[in-house]
């Protein structure tokens, strides 16, 4: 059985809870959150609409609509500003919202072994988007293999002490004498890790982390890291 949740314009943070409800986690799985963005209308709307860059933050799947409608050169744009919010999300383009259902279900988003199914080039450097959005994205590139008590002490009081703010993290660790790349996720306070696989022949271990928030202190957060 699937239940299929519309979210309003406000209140997503709270439809979220789901996950955080043991009662309902042990029935329920939160498979993904897929968010539709009008590609017409975006830039002319979405520098003062809060609520429409928290829904593009929390997507594991944006659906770019009425892409009919706008020039190649626009259409850049509203991508380029999307990837501004949310550098990890799936881009589906479509016209009318015609778009294989299946596609749509049964991702499994939240399973650590696909948290990064989809590794973008965001991953690759330290990156920041900030431009004076409400919501600001940015990422943590670490060279050397982490401690893992450090780390995870360190990952579990950042989530303490930004977590409210923190709409999704999802990130790639290298611990020092561990041949298993490690995954984790969080959306607000809800945090989870684990092993996903064995380091590949040649794969650069590197620690990777994206942050996406309610202008998050990076600086803060950075220094800490």
């Amino acid at each position: 059985m699937r239940f299929v949740n519309e979210f309003g314009e406000v209140g997503i943070d709270n439809d979220l809870i789901v996950e955080s409800d043991e009662d309902v986690r042990s029935k329920t799985r939160l498979d993904s959150i897929t968010t539709v963005v009008d590609a017409r209308h975006l830039l002319g709307e979405i520098d003062r609409a809060h609520e429409a860059q928290e829904q593009i933050a929390f997507a594991d799947t944006i659906i770019l609509n009425k892409i009919d409608l706008v020039n190649e050169v626009e259409l850049a744009a509203v991508e380029e500003r999307i990837r501004r919010i949310n550098p990890v999300a799936s881009i589906v383009k479509s016209e009318r919202c015609d778009v294989d259902i299946a596609s749509l279900l049964d991702r499994r988003a939240f399973d650590l072994d696909r948290v990064l199914e989809v590794e973008p080039d965001f991953f690759d450097e330290e990156h920041d988007h900030e431009h004076d959005d409400h919501i600001t994205s940015f990422s943590l590139v670490e060279r050397e293999p982490m401690d893992p008590e450090k780390f995870i002490h360190w990952m579990q009081s950042t989530v303490q002490a930004f977590g409210l703010d923190m709409l999704r993290m999802k990130g790639i660790i290298s611990f020092a004498g561990d041949n298993d790349r490690f995954v984790i996720q969080a959306v607000h306070m809800l945090l989870k890790g684990g092993s996903q696989r064995p380091w590949k022949e040649g794969e650069e271990r590197v620690t990777r982390l994206v942050f996406i928030g309610r202008n998050l202190p990076k600086d803060v957060i950075r220094a800490s890291f």
